[in-house]
């Protein structure tokens, strides 16, 4: 007991002499300076760093460096509407085959979508770089009329991606001014099956809508990750001689 006190004591003493410390001290000013680290280093590797780092790269590259499939364009995700956010909320669609689900329509956040997908050859690590994060694929049921505040939710935030049989009109100060799905307005009173992530099916990133969602199905072992389901999408092209392709196509417009 005797040890822990004076052990107690000395780093009461430390933190009060640490805090006495950091009152003297202002903030006076910050600066920053950016390094572009690109292909200008190449020019005079260091051999020791390369060879340090060789078996670590070679690892890498191998489980990031395989093509997975081919796109036709480069795609980036911006609001209302682009071809990458429409081309993931279609794929969250497509992979509900495999999961027993037949879902309504699909969609895919924003805030979800953390790289830009390049033109040509497609790798395991350019679809990482999209979907970096622990995200799994989703399923709920909303009411029509909770659909509706999910589309309200959607045209606050001045857009998201929506699967491609869904038509959205919003307003520039984030108001829903239409919905369709399939051609048809969203009926109040009828089911909708929905597909997403987890992370937004729970209610995050804005999308509070989605947390009525009934019959829940989240299957949570890493197989379901949403990388894995883009990744099988664009071998499954690959696999029919396809090249993976989207466009903006009218499905959120803000009016």
């Amino acid at each position: 007991m005797k040890t822990r006190g004076t052990i107690f004591c000395v780093l009461a003493t430390a933190l009060m002499l640490t805090s006495a410390c950091k009152s003297h001290y202002q903030v006076a000013s910050v600066e920053r300076t950016r390094i572009l680290v690109d292909s200008r280093y190449d020019a005079l590797p260091n051999e020791k760093a390369t060879a340090f780092i060789a078996p670590f790269k070679a690892k890498v590259d191998s489980m990031m460096g395989p093509v997975v499939g081919r796109s036709a364009r480069y795609m980036k995700a911006t609001r209302p509407e682009s071809p990458l956010t429409n081309l993931l909320s279609d794929i969250m669609v497509w992979g509900a085959k495999d999961y027993g689900e037949k879902v309504d329509f699909g969609m895919y956040n924003m805030g979800g979508v953390r790289a830009d997908l390049p033109k040509g050859d497609i790798t395991y690590g350019d679809v990482l770089d999209i979907a970096p994060f622990e995200n799994k694929i989703a399923f709920g049921t909303l009411s029509g009329a909770e659909v509706l505040e999910l589309f309200g939710n959607i045209a606050s935030t001045g857009g998201e991606g929506v699967s491609r049989n869904v038509r959205l009109v919003i307003t520039s100060d984030g108001k829903l001014v239409s919905a369709t799905i399939d051609g048809k307005p969203v009926d109040p009173q009828r089911d909708y099956r929905v597909t997403t992530i987890d992370y937004v099916l729970a209610g995050n990133d804005k999308m509070v809508a989605l947390k009525k969602c009934r019959n829940v199905n989240a299957p949570s072992d890493e197989s379901n990750n949403s990388r894995y389901i883009i990744v099988n999408y664009f071998k499954e092209m690959q696999k029919q001689g396809k090249v993976v392709d989207a466009q903006v196509e009218g499905r959120v417009v803000v009016k």
